[in-house]
């Protein structure tokens, strides 16, 4: 990886070189979306308020007065800041978007119209564009103008209710789940319409992504179950609902293993190596239905094993019996385990004074144009000038919109 800002380092053969992308957005999806296309080789723009910039850069752990998030999230993107709220910065932003391929914003609908960057106006200056517009409820229905974010989507599209223990309050993951899901679907959908264009002959259309459809289109088969037979999946804790056995349990030294025996090869191993032949041969256990009929008999007996056994006892030993299982990692387990190191899932940058720091590799793994990281993500307006200059501004003018403001 370059140890520097520089915008010119990007590597020639990735699949999205040649890709111009104009980021507006802040905090977790837009720029999650923009991140994934700037690791493939697009070049992505991201626009920022002058002073303030992305309030990401503040938030979590800080090194100096710089998050370690930002670092992440910002990778391989250029920094220029604009005064959205003076005409000229507006009018700057359409120059920019006037050569984009892909704009990305993640507004409350009805803010970039506002702002003069609306839809109409940005394609009537670039048929091509694909604008890509992530919100909470997105740019149409009843609830388009309430603020929505990633926790809201994960309650609205299902996620949250399904999540935690059957006799306490649905709880979230760890991470904001919503948000990262709605950016994945928004990637996919701007390189869907690039390839729609590509085809077409040059056409743009909008990519309209809702956080609460994301988190919905995740839901596996809730809808027909409840269209068919009125069923409502309900919380179950750490077991995989009507898939049996797939479950969390505890090891005598208190760890905490995941067991997958719901293959029916796999599960006839798996009662084998914990020594329950008859649990194995039991042809009332032969298929998932069976097993799922008598769910609670089955994770007791595996508790019961478990929990007499330490944990790396029952890894080898389920392993050994080719029985999926894992511990639960934590990230200090991630640092030192083989597979993530094997497969280099953690790299590790340069921090401005010179600091070592890991970060995730980048995903997924193309093996003849893989993504990399080419620089962590820059201090606010990093890349001002020069993009400034590549509209044909000089420095004295860009000198002068800087003394007024706009950048």
């Amino acid at each position: 990886m370059s140890d520097e800002f520089s915008a010119e380092a990007a590597v020639s053969d990735k699949p999205l070189r040649g890709v111009r992308v104009i980021e507006f957005g802040t905090l977790i999806a837009g720029p999650f979306c923009t991140r994934i296309l700037a690791e493939f080789g697009a070049e992505v723009i991201k626009i920022e308020a002058p002073g303030t910039g992305d309030p990401l850069r503040k938030w979590r752990k800080l090194h100096g007065d710089t998050s370690l998030w930002w670092y992440v999230q910002a990778r391989n993107k250029q920094s220029v800041t604009l005064n959205l709220k003076s005409q000229e910065g507006v009018d700057i932003a359409r120059q920019l978007v006037a050569s984009a391929d892909i704009v990305v914003e993640n507004f409350r609908p009805g803010v970039m119209e506002k702002l003069g960057l609306g839809w109409d106006v940005l394609s009537a200056g670039n048929p091509a564009l694909v604008m890509v517009r992530l919100s909470g409820f997105g740019q149409t229905g009843p609830y388009r103008d309430q603020p929505g974010f990633g926790a809201i989507g994960e309650s609205m599209g299902g996620l949250r209710y399904i999540t935690g223990d059957p006799d306490l309050p649905p709880v979230k993951t760890g991470i904001s789940i919503g948000d990262s899901i709605a950016a994945l679907w928004a990637a996919l959908g701007a390189l869907m319409a690039l390839r729609h264009r590509e085809v077409t002959g040059g056409q743009g259309q909008v990519v309209d992504v809702a956080l609460y459809e994301a988190v919905f289109a995740m839901m596996e088969s809730m809808v027909p179950e409840f269209d068919h037979y009125g069923f409502i999946r309900e919380r179950t804790g750490n077991v995989m609902p009507g898939i049996t056995p797939s479950n969390t349990h505890t090891a005598r030294d208190g760890k905490h293993i995941i067991v997958g025996g719901n293959g029916d090869a796999i599960f006839k191993r798996l009662m084998r190596a914990i020594d329950r032949p008859d649990l194995s041969d039991d042809v009332a256990l032969a298929d998932n239905a069976g097993r799922d009929a008598r769910a609670a008999e089955i994770y007791g007996v595996i508790d019961d094993w478990v929990g007499r056994h330490d944990g790396q006892v029952v890894l080898d030993t389920l392993k050994a019996a080719d029985v999926p299982v894992s511990n639960i990692y934590s990230v200090a387990d991630m640092f030192s385990d083989p597979q993530y190191l094997a497969r280099h899932m953690i790299e590790r940058v340069r921090l401005p004074g010179g600091e070592s720091l890991a970060i995730p590799s980048v995903m997924p793994k193309l093996t003849a144009t893989p993504g990399t990281t080419e620089w962590i993500g820059p201090p606010l307006g990093a890349h001002t000038d020069s993009v400034l200059k590549g509209l044909g501004l000089d420095e004295g003018a860009i000198s002068q919109l800087r003394q007024r403001g706009v950048v």
